[in-house]
């Protein structure tokens, strides 16, 4: 059964309830369905249980429903951090573009983004085969500054610190989102400037560090690729969205 858009947001929902309530189940009205087909065509194909007016995803359905939450916030993930895109309209333009990754693109776009942890609103990313295997993406758009090299630069695209104590530290040093950030040495700690100061910090912290790559740098990094090919990134990607790039 090839499962469509509104079968995979119904399984989508249970995840997140799941996730969020640590419940395994979720009343049928809970769903707030406009009709009960694409429930219906779950159930047959066994992705989901219903009983007693309680909805529950199998074994069957459960990775396919990690699945579309892990494609859906990759891909505000890729909007936040390649192409500038917020606000209200995220969700929905990541609602459209979670279908396209599921082309064959989740790990290559999983991989441009240094394997994200964490979504902009800070929920996890399910993590993938390509994380799991640590593959090194021929070109990054976005990297922990543990694994820039001394020199490289960028702006500061999100911060993922496990301890509130992290953040806060973090904050108060200026290290926020867009701020333009460069690696100075990564021996014996990570020496990095932001504006017109410097910070020096342990591995545990630079982990925490996502830096968005400047152009220039994800050109280096390309093999075989000379400048002259900038901006692949905003127009490439807003075309495949179908997106302006006036935001």
């Amino acid at each position: 059964m090839e499962l469509d858009e509104k079968t995979e947001e119904v399984l989508e929902s249970l995840w997140i309830h799941n996730e969020e309530t640590s419940g395994n189940s979720i009343l049928l009205e809970d769903l707030a369905l406009d009709n009960l087909e694409p429930l219906e065509r779950l159930v047959e194909g066994q992705y989901i249980s219903l009983e007693k007016g309680r909805i529950k995803l199998t074994n069957k359905g459960r990775p396919f429903a990690r699945n579309v939450v892990r494609r859906h916030r990759l891909a505000e993930r890729l909007l936040a951090d390649v192409l500038g895109a917020g606000g209200g309209l995220m969700h929905e333009r990541a609602c459209k573009f979670e279908h396209i990754l599921d082309r064959g693109l989740e790990e290559s776009i999983c991989s441009l983004l240094g394997h994200p942890r964490v979504c902009p609103h800070g929920k996890p990313i399910p993590v993938g085969r390509c994380c799991s295997q640590k593959q090194k993406p021929g070109q990054r758009v976005v990297a922990a500054l543990s694994r820039l090299t001394p020199g490289q630069s960028g702006k500061v695209a999100y911060i993922y610190a496990k301890e509130p104590g992290q953040l806060q530290k973090l904050t108060a040093m200026g290290i926020l989102p867009g701020a333009p950030i460069q690696l100075i040495q990564g021996f014996p700690s990570y020496l990095f400037q932001v504006r017109q100061t410097q910070f020096a910090v342990d591995r545990e912290i630079a982990d925490t560090i996502y830096v968005r790559l400047l152009e220039e740098v994800i050109l280096d990094e390309a093999e075989g690729k000379k400048p002259g090919n900038r901006g692949w990134r905003r127009g490439k990607l807003a075309g495949l969205l179908g997106l302006t790039q006036d935001h």
